[in-house]
C-alpha cells in the first residue's frame, strides 16, 4: 500500500508522460495539418505558375526579344552606314592630302629648276663680267706699258 500511495501522491511520471504524449500528438497533428496546408498552397502556386504565369512570361519575353533584336539590327545597320561614311570621308581627305602633296612636290621641282636656270644665268653673267674685266685690265696694262718708260 505504501508503494501505491507513494506512486499516487509523489510519483508524477505517469501523468507527465500522458501529458507529454497528448501534447506531442496534438502538436504533430496541428503541425501536420499546417504543413499539409502549406504544401497544398505551394502545389497550387507552382501549378498556377506553370500553367498561367510562365507562358505569359515566355510570350512577353519572346515579344520583347524580337523587338529588341529588330532594334539591335537597325542600330547595327546605322553604325555600319556611319562607318562607311567615315571611311569615305577619310579616304577623300587622304586623297586631298595626296593631291596637295603632289602639287607641292611639283611646285618645288619647278622652283628648283627655276633656281638652277637663274644660277646658270648669274654664272654666265659673272663669267662675261669676268671676261670684260680681264679685257679691261689687259687693255689697262697695255696702256700702262706705254707709259712705263717714265
Amino acid at each position: 500500500d505504501v508503494g501505491e500511495v507513494y506512486s499516487r501522491l509523489l510519483d508524477h511520471r505517469p501523468v507527465i508522460q500522458g501529458e507529454i504524449r497528448y501534447f506531442v500528438k496534438e502538436f504533430e497533428e496541428l503541425r501536420g495539418l499546417r504543413e499539409l496546408r502549406v504544401l497544398e498552397n505551394l502545389k497550387n502556386t507552382i501549378f498556377e505558375t506553370n500553367e498561367r504565369v510562365l507562358p505569359k512570361c515566355e510570350q512577353a519575353m519572346q515579344d520583347n526579344l524580337s523587338e529588341t533584336f529588330k532594334r539591335l539590327q537597325a542600330a547595327n545597320a546605322m553604325i555600319h552606314r556611319l562607318q562607311e561614311r567615315e571611311y569615305e570621308a577619310r579616304k577623300l581627305q587622304a586623297d586631298k592630302v595626296m593631291a596637295r602633296e603632289e602639287k607641292c612636290i611639283a611646285h618645288w621641282e619647278e622652283f628648283m629648276k627655276e633656281q638652277q636656270n637663274k644660277r646658270a644665268e648669274v654664272d654666265e653673267e659673272h663669267r662675261k663680267a669676268m671676261e670684260r674685266l680681264k679685257e679691261q685690265y689687259s687693255e689697262m696694262e697695255k696702256e700702262l706699258a706705254k707709259y712705263v718708260p717714265f
